[in-house]
């Protein structure tokens, strides 16, 4: 096309000539020539600028999500706020399998390179911070709970059978109870760096107090690649682990603490891992006082071997504890610590058996049920301190009768050994037994009636029971 500009525009320009110009010198004519042809050369650069531009303004190009994998007409539909999802680029889709949980700790726990959990295993409700590789989420849920107990169970608001009373004048009085302080809110981000992606995550529930909604932090923390610092889940427990209850505190034989601490991953293979961590440690001794104290020297240490298929997993957990006190003219120090074995198990096209064991000496302050109660360790008449032995566990099954529809049996048992040192209403032994039914209409709502029997043995050998009976409101922020 310019060939042919450039010839029309030459023979133009020679007809315009006057007729004596045809017998000028040939190089004068040249001359003109290559001046024309220069003339028209600018002129079709600035076209061509024109024209681009204009494709430019007219056709702009799409707008690409930061994402890891395409999205699919699945992720686009269903239910509202789901269409054009912004999806979090580098994270691995987990391997457990995909599972339902109404307290949800699974979506809090620390992983590997921060990667998704098997009850959000698609990490929705991510949007973009403009001009950033970031991307944030707000979540958490509201949940009212109905208690109604037949007898006295000491705590109200949740199942703990350590806290069953035993005797006293108002042992038989039934009591009714309606709260929400399960409520939670929390904050993710996520980005992807040379180094791994980088995740921070911050939780609260309102357990803050036993007479009312007093805030309380449940994680904080933050992790790069496989380096994890702040305050959230002991690596020596299992998330993963703990069955689906309508109760906050699950079974008291279940590993389960909050604690500060700093600890690292190293993958060992395709969904193995081997976690080494320095945790916040306290002594929890029984009968303290102002002139005998707990001391704490050095950290708890915790080694966690852990290895996930597409069945389930499996987790043994070891955790070394120094433990000592300090009182008027006597001290001592003793070590303590112990094991945890745990996992799940698919059964079937989508029920799933779950189970924990743990045993130790000064393991107390791990365990759900006597975590803050004083009992790892114990000074007796001599002055020489006491780690206390502790053994436990719980085995939990769900079924899925529906898509909408789903029930977990649960039996949990934690016994602590007896001590003379102790106080006789001191803790013995506890049992703890959950069946549910759940319903979950909507992915953001879900209601249930439960069925609690808990059991309380003191070092006296009294005895204490009670039956509860809860049912459940639960809106999710994001699911």
């Amino acid at each position: 096309m310019r060939l042919a500009v450039l010839s029309v525009a030459c023979m133009a320009a020679l007809a315009a000539m006057p007729a004596h110009a045809q017998s000028e010198d040939a190089q004068a004519l040249r001359r003109e020539i290559a001046t024309l042809r220069q003339a028209l050369e600018g002129m079709q650069q600035r076209l061509d600028r024109l024209e681009q531009r204009e494709a430019a303004t007219a056709a702009p190009p799409p707008v690409v999500a930061a994402s890891a994998t395409p999205v699919t007409p699945a992720a686009t539909s269903g239910t509202m706020g789901a269409l054009h999802p912004t999806q979090v680029p580098g994270v691995a889709p987990p391997v457990l399998p995909q599972r339902e949980s109404v307290a949800d700790p699974s979506t809090a726990a620390s992983r590997p390179d921060s990667a998704a959990g098997p009850t959000d295993p698609d990490l929705k409700g991510f949007f973009a911070i403009p001009g950033t590789d970031t991307v944030i989420r707000i979540g958490g849920y509201a949940k009212l709970d109905a208690i109604a107990d037949s007898r006295a169970a000491g705590d109200e608001d949740q199942f703990i059978p350590s806290s069953i009373p035993v005797g006293g004048s108002h042992r038989d009085v039934s009591n009714f109870n309606i709260h929400a302080k399960q409520t939670r809110f929390s904050f993710e981000a996520r980005r992807p760096t040379t180094h791994g992606n980088l995740r921070f995550y911050l939780e609260n529930d309102f357990f803050g107090s036993s007479d009312g909604y007093q805030f309380r932090l449940r994680h904080a923390y933050g992790q790069l690649g496989n380096t994890y610092a702040g305050y959230g889940y002991s690596s020596f427990m299992d998330a993963d682990s703990l069955p689906d209850t309508l109760d906050f505190a699950g079974p008291g034989g279940a590993g389960y603490l909050l604690v500060a601490g700093i600890h690292h991953s190293f993958t060992m293979g395709k969904g193995n891992t081997l976690t080494l961590a320095a945790e916040d440690p306290d002594t929890e001794l029984a009968g303290a006082s102002d002139t005998r104290m707990a001391a704490n020297r050095l950290p708890d240490v915790t080694v966690t071997a852990r290895m996930e298929r597409d069945w389930g997993h499996l987790q043994l957990g070891a955790v070394a504890r120094s433990l000592a006190y300090d009182g008027d003219g006597e001290r001592d120090r003793r070590m303590g610590g112990g094991l945890q074995l745990s996992g799940s198990a698919a059964v079937g096209e989508r029920d799933l058996l779950l189970f924990g064991a743990l045993g130790g000496r000064g393991l107390s302050r791990y365990t759900a049920d006597l975590t803050g109660s004083g009992l790892d360790a114990v000074v007796d008449a001599e002055g020489r301190l006491d780690a206390l032995d502790v053994h436990g566990g719980f085995v939990g099954y769900t079924h899925y009768w529906s898509e909408l529809w789903r029930s977990n049996l649960i039996f949990g048992q934690l016994t602590l050994e007896r001590n003379s040192a102790l106080a006789a209403d001191a803790f013995r032994e506890s049992r703890y037994g959950v069946f549910n039914l759940i319903w979950s209409p909507a992915p953001s709502w879900t209601m249930g009636m439960e069925l609690l029997y808990g059991r309380l043995e003191q070092q006296s050998g009294a005895r204490g029971d009670t039956v509860r009976v809860q049912g459940s409101l639960q809106y999710n922020f994001i699911k």
